[in-house]
């Protein structure tokens, strides 16, 4: 082996140590956040009781409930996984992305029972408004709707990454961003949940790809198709 030349085993525990940084960096503010809404810090609880009264009368004056339900009904995540892991079939299959694949689906499976195991453990109440435009079961922080679009886009970006052009690069993070903020912004006007609870669903969300691709996958990882190996 060459002089300065890195053995798999220590790349390997690099990376594994990025990501495990990358998530940490990730997961305080989310935790922070948690244990405000657990103590019912005051501040916060009054600003998010403020900003959902005001974005359901919002909502209730534009007439937009209706199309806000329709956005709620296509964005549940059983449907964003389902279609994500059809990409991720195609990926394996049709462009021999087998890496890239089998980690983005095993990364929305852990991230799934992550956000679910998170709002078991918070324990906030969805918020209560008079005149409800929605009904959601569960608790609300934090938000499974925007802590699942936030898994799902990431993962569907890093998975097609190598397969785009500069101009796709570019168009992908774009739309990725554009409709997490919308679903997120939809949960918040049709008052299921605080806007901490979408805010902490998208850093979780982000976190988790994030860090997993640090350690699992990293800017200098192979891959197995003939493209691009690598983000640019």
């Amino acid at each position: 082996m060459a002089v300065g030349t890195a053995s798999p085993a220590v790349s390997r525990a690099a990376r594994l140590a990025r990501g495990a940084v990358a998530m940490v960096l990730f997961v305080v503010p989310v935790l922070l956040l948690g244990f405000a809404v657990r103590q019912k810090f005051d501040p916060l609880i009054r600003l998010d009781n403020d900003l959902i009264r005001s974005a359901t009368d919002f909502t209730r004056e534009h007439g937009i409930g209706d199309t806000l339900v329709a956005l709620q009904g296509i964005s549940q995540p059983f449907l964003l996984y389902l279609l994500a892991t059809g990409l991720c079939l195609w990926a394996w299959l049709a462009k021999d992305l087998r890496s890239r694949a089998l980690w983005a689906f095993v990364t929305m499976m852990v991230a799934w029972n992550v956000g679910l195991l998170a709002k078991v453990l918070v324990h906030r109440a969805r918020p209560v408004v008079e005149d409800p435009i929605s009904h959601s079961p569960g608790f609300s922080f934090p938000s499974g709707h925007a802590f699942n679009v936030a898994v799902v886009v990431t993962v569907v970006v890093f998975l097609l990454w190598p397969l785009l052009s500069t101009l796709g690069h570019r168009v992908s993070v774009v739309l990725a961003a554009v409709f997490a903020l919308v679903v997120g912004l939809d949960r918040i006007f049709l008052g299921v949940h605080f806007p901490s609870d979408v805010l902490a669903g998208y850093v979780l969300g982000v976190g988790i790809t994030f860090s997993s691709w640090l350690g699992f996958i990293g800017k200098t990882s192979a891959t197995s198709s003939s493209g691009p190996s690598h983000p640019a």
